[in-house]
């Protein structure tokens, strides 16, 4: 285990609640940097070149929370994440009536991450893109159903996502 992996380790033994970013806060590090680091069964790195199926493949999962953070502020979207298309330099979100729009510059996207940590005491799963810097992009949760439980199939894809790519865990 590599001193940066033993410090997370420790942080999260003395609190398991904590988050990526407040650990990397605290250890003067990136969020990157930490997710990369956190326990194997808690982590798996997506290659680079596996954006584009994955995000082909996202609208078909049905309800997720997407979320954006910019200067402090948490921005949410609960819903199907939308199929997308290249053009003008973006992957530009297909959207009909409500739902999430916006135009993604995926070329900032160095890293991909699958992380199961537990938040607030309860299972999540999430895919998280980061920059070249190693700052968060946005994230996509798994989605809840009305009793707040996590959709089997959603869980299922996601574990067979992050067992095929375990071993690239850092």
């Amino acid at each position: 285990m590599n001193p940066l992996s033993t410090q997370i380790a420790e942080q999260l033994d003395g609190n398991p609640g904590l988050m990526p970013a407040q650990i990397a806060a605290e250890l003067n590090c990136s969020e990157f940097d930490v997710v990369a680091n956190l326990p194997a069964p808690m982590v798996a790195l997506l290659p680079r070149d596996q954006l584009d199926p994955l995000l082909a493949e996202l609208p078909q999962w049905g309800n997720t929370t997407t979320i954006i953070s910019v200067a402090g502020c948490i921005f949410e979207f609960k819903g199907a994440f939308p199929r997308g298309k290249y053009g003008h330099g973006y992957y530009n979100l297909i959207t009909k009536g409500d739902g999430l729009h916006g135009h993604l510059k995926l070329d900032v996207v160095t890293d991909i991450a699958l992380v199961s940590k537990p938040f607030m005491g309860s299972e999540s799963h999430s895919i998280q893109m980061f920059d070249g810097n190693g700052a968060i992009v946005f994230k996509i949760y798994l989605g809840r159903d009305r009793k707040r439980v996590l959709i089997p199939e959603q869980v299922a894809r996601f574990t067979e996502l992050k067992a095929e790519h375990s071993s690239q865990a850092a």
